[in-house]
């Protein structure tokens, strides 16, 4: 399932591609597991509306939306937001969200492209191109929303004495609460595992039982971890492609998720892997205590 490092950077390059572009008309398929929300609410509330800018809450892509009915010039390059804050423009007036789920796409096509199997959604724009959602595994959703709110705190933008308060007293294995999305949104299985190796914290430890010391190396470890994530395009693991189709690089540094009896890259370690309320979970038995 794409986490906090795919959806931010699909969301930054749906951004940078779209932002201005007016939704003429939308077709949607004829299976029911995508839709949140119903077809015809979908329908009714993107087409005819401006993409006032694409960006990222938890593990969702969110369109803003405005009313409009021509396309605008593209934002230039250099206005466009970088920062990860997810504060809504003021003059926005529905949200289409988008969860990719386990296997789901959002592409930007030209008209004449191949439409491929497992399409669900096709916006098409002013611009002449089409935003397609494409998901063989039907796990993904979508849904439209009049001011978009998500569970949880944005772990790149909690402070650490608010981050402190969010474990405090939980007796729960300290993996399962960063996987908590009520908690901290958009974390997952991969990052996760990393963060917490280089917390040198293993995932089963109760979250009650972590020292006043080993909480910040934490909370600077997730920062850490995603923020060197973000800027190399996520990890592709699976079928993860960014906007543009293109694979990110994050799990060529990856020290423990998906390494299972490999050599440990600190101490030499092998790796193990334990299942944790049905999730698996990568540490070294070495490097974390």
């Amino acid at each position: 399932m794409p986490e906090l490092p795919e959806v931010e950077t699909i969301a930054r390059g749906l951004a940078s591609r779209v932002t201005g572009d007016v939704i003429e008309s939308v077709w949607l398929g004829s299976k029911p597991e995508p839709l949140k929300s119903s077809a015809s609410e979908i329908v009714n509330t993107l087409e005819s509306k401006r993409i006032a800018g694409v960006r990222r809450v938890g593990k969702h892509i969110v369109f803003d939306l405005e009313n409009g009915v021509r396309a605008s010039s593209p934002v230039p390059r250099k206005s466009r937001r970088k920062s990860l804050k997810t504060d809504v423009p003021s003059s926005t007036s529905a949200q289409w969200i988008v969860h990719l789920g386990m296997t789901g796409r959002m592409l930007v096509c030209k008209p004449n492209e191949a439409i491929e199997k497992h399409t669900h959604a096709v916006a098409r724009l002013a611009s002449g191109r089409e935003l397609r959602f494409v998901d063989p595994r039907r796990f993904g959703r979508l849904s439209v929303a009049h001011g978009f709110e998500a569970a949880g705190s944005e772990p790149l933008e909690v402070e650490l004495d608010f981050f402190v308060g969010l474990f405090r007293k939980r007796n729960t294995p300290i993996k399962s609460a960063l996987l908590n999305q009520k908690l901290l949104r958009g974390v997952g299985n991969i990052y996760a595992d990393e963060s917490l190796f280089r917390a040198g914290i293993r995932p089963r430890r109760r979250v009650d039982s972590l020292t006043r010391k080993e909480v910040p190396r934490l909370y600077a470890a997730i920062q850490e971890v995603l923020k060197e994530a973000i800027a190399l395009g996520g990890s592709s693991v699976s079928n993860y492609v960014d906007a543009d189709g293109k694979e990110g690089f994050f799990q060529l540094q990856h020290r423990v998720y998906g390494r299972e009896a490999e050599p440990c890259l600190v101490c030499k370690t092998p790796i193990k892997r334990v299942v944790i309320a049905g999730r698996s979970s990568h540490y070294c038995p070495k490097c974390q205590k």
